[in-house]
């Protein structure tokens, strides 16, 4: 049997895909069944985050194992197969190991270093367990994980290389300033209860919040959250639960509000958002240019732009027969028909009409001049005669590609500046619990999973990550040479077990031949026999357990096997035997 992991996470998938694939606790215990009950597994476990979904199992044949862990990830994840299968990643055996352990010592974590992952491995074990999905290879890959993963944290600095998910969000909604700056004096709402809720709301409370209201579905464990944020030593905040019928008031009156709960669809919509600012500021509204919650038929998005008239003053738009999509590029600064960035990108049929459109006299003059600006070094029309070398490679790139190529990156449209936000919100939930378009509400701050990933793809690595590395290759190789030398054991056992049985035949054979033989005498004999069959033994089959241990060494124990003509369901039965003692002594996840 072989292990094999095919998941999809933050660094292969978009934050889109993810979410839609994210399975609910109910999902995750089914796909367990179901991966044990197909015929490539015989073991499985399900680590599911905010950004990652991995499904392990113990195969026995690798193309079989592949295909239907990912049959099964798309069924249980309501995401297409044809969908899915670009996002998705396999890895096998040493290879598997080794992305677990980097996994358990944040080293794959969307924040370098956070230590939640930790929590959620042990989770991931202890379902697997509850349900009889992990057996002998899992029990033992996933509690050897989380060792690796304390030891990181224990002998290195990985800590110092990232913080948990929840401080860099707020740090993302403090625009990286000070957060107990930021936050002190601050009222805020934390929606749900669980783990991420919690820490969330523990953040807050250490980084100088005034209040802190918790809102959850079950208004029990909301409860709890609040006496325990309360009754805190290292903390001065004043806490309160609510149902979560009460959010829409909350959020009138919260300054911060971070949101991770289980739920399948929106939990803030952008109209309730939208409503709880308006209640707090004179003018809410969408930033100039967007259409948002709340205003229909608004005339200031991009429609608007394509009916206005462009930097010429000339009324582009009314214009007939004209191919370009000028909602999308007339407030490019330095648009004109006849420009580069008008266009770039646009098909060759396209191209032709757009061509014969300028031909027949549409544009005026002063637009052919303006488009003629656009080229540099060029003055009014293109000249055939002086740039035919420019025209034949444009006209056999576009006849290769299909569309004439963009020469130059579209000049920057000026953002117009938005107002200082009065909500700031932090959505940890995924699939997500706050409205996407909430991002273009003015007095508004959104820090999501997108954004969080966003803002961490380019930070920098600490010196620790590289010791963290080398601590995982090492462990990778304990646990094979490990894993390689327990496969051997049955063998070596049962071998060794036929090596007693031959010499008690032989024994009870002696005292046929010589009934009359002494106790003192018998037992020095059977002693002697038994020190020729154990030297005899021991340099093969200590020998063997190194050669085992080694990569490839697997097939040693099948030339033991048939050197020895060992019976298969004795070293089976032996096997067998040892998984049900180190169950017994296996201590909880």
């Amino acid at each position: 049997m072989s292990l094999l992991v095919v998941g999809l996470s933050h660094r292969s998938a978009p934050v889109s895909v993810l979410e839609r694939a994210a399975l609910t606790a109910d999902a995750q215990v089914k796909l367990l069944q179901d991966t044990v009950a197909a015929e490539p597994a015989t073991e499985a476990a399900v680590l599911a985050t905010c950004n990652r979904i991995e499904l392990y199992a113990d195969v026995d044949k690798f193309h079989a194992g592949v295909a239907e862990l990912s049959t099964l990830l798309a069924q249980h994840s309501g995401v297409g197969l044809e969908e899915l299968t670009p996002y998705l990643y396999v890895h096998y055996e040493d290879r598997a190991v080794h992305h677990l352990f980097s996994v358990a010592c944040g080293l794959d974590s969307m924040v370098v270093g956070e230590g939640q992952i930790l929590g959620q491995i042990k989770d991931s074990l202890g379902r697997a367990q509850d349900l009889q999905s992990a057996g002998r290879l899992l029990n033992d890959l996933f509690q050897q994980a989380l060792r690796v993963g304390k030891r990181a944290h224990s002998e290195t600095g990985i800590d110092r290389a990232g913080q948990s998910l929840v401080t860099f969000g707020l740090e993302q909604l403090a625009r990286g300033g000070d957060v107990q700056q930021w936050a002190r004096g601050k009222k805020a709402l934390v929606i749900g209860a669980g783990s991420m809720s919690s820490l969330a709301a523990a953040t807050l409370a250490r980084a100088g919040v005034a209040e802190i209201v918790v809102a959850n579905r079950t208004l029990d464990r909301a409860e709890r959250l609040a006496q325990i944020l309360s009754e805190g030593d290292d903390t001065d905040v004043a806490a309160r639960a609510v149902p979560m019928e009460s959010v829409p008031a909350e959020l009138t009156r919260a300054d911060v509000t971070v949101s991770c709960t289980g739920a399948t669809g929106l939990v803030l919509t952008a109209e309730s958002v939208a409503e709880a600012v308006e209640g707090r500021t004179p003018a809410p509204s969408v930033l100039p240019g967007e259409d948002g919650p709340g205003t229909p038929g608004s005339e200031s998005g991009p429609a608007a732009a394509g009916r206005r008239d462009g930097p010429t003053g000339t009324g582009l738009g009314s214009e007939d027969g004209c191919p370009l999509d000028l909602s999308a590029v007339q407030g490019t600064a330095g648009f004109s028909v006849l420009g580069d960035a008008a266009v770039a990108g646009m098909a060759a049929a396209e191209l032709e009409q757009h061509a014969a459109w300028v031909d027949k006299g549409t544009v005026g003059d002063a637009q052919r001049a303006a488009g003629a600006a656009a080229r540099p070094g060029t003055a009014g029309t293109l000249d055939p005669a002086a740039d035919t070398d420019a025209i034949a490679a444009l006209a056999a790139t576009v006849a290769t590609v299909g569309r004439i190529p963009e020469r130059r990156r579209p000049e920057p449209v000026e953002e117009p500046q938005r107002p200082e936000p009065v909500l700031f919100l932090l959505d940890l939930a995924m699939p997500r619990d706050i409205d996407a378009a909430v991002h273009r509400l003015a007095g508004v701050r959104l820090v999501d999973i997108e954004s969080l990933a966003e803002a961490s793809a380019g930070a920098p690595m600490a010196a620790d990550v590289d010791q963290v590395r080398r601590i995982v290759s090492d462990e990778v190789a304990a646990f094979g040479a490990a894993l390689r030398a327990a496969h051997i054991t049955p063998t070596v056992v049962a071998l060794r077990t036929m090596a007693a049985d031959v010499v008690a035949g032989e024994i009870a054979r002696l005292d046929g031949r010589l009934p009359g033989l002494d106790d003192k005498h018998r037992a020095e004999i059977t002693q002697t026999v038994r020190r020729v069959v154990d030297k005899l033994l021991h340099a093969p089959t200590v020998r063997v357990k190194q050669l085992a241990a080694e990569p490839g060494g697997a097939g040693y124990a099948d030339a033991l096997r048939t050197l020895f003509d060992l019976d298969p369901e004795t070293v089976a039965a032996v096997s067998r035997a040892e998984d049900s003692t180190t169950e017994k002594d296996r201590g909880p996840a």
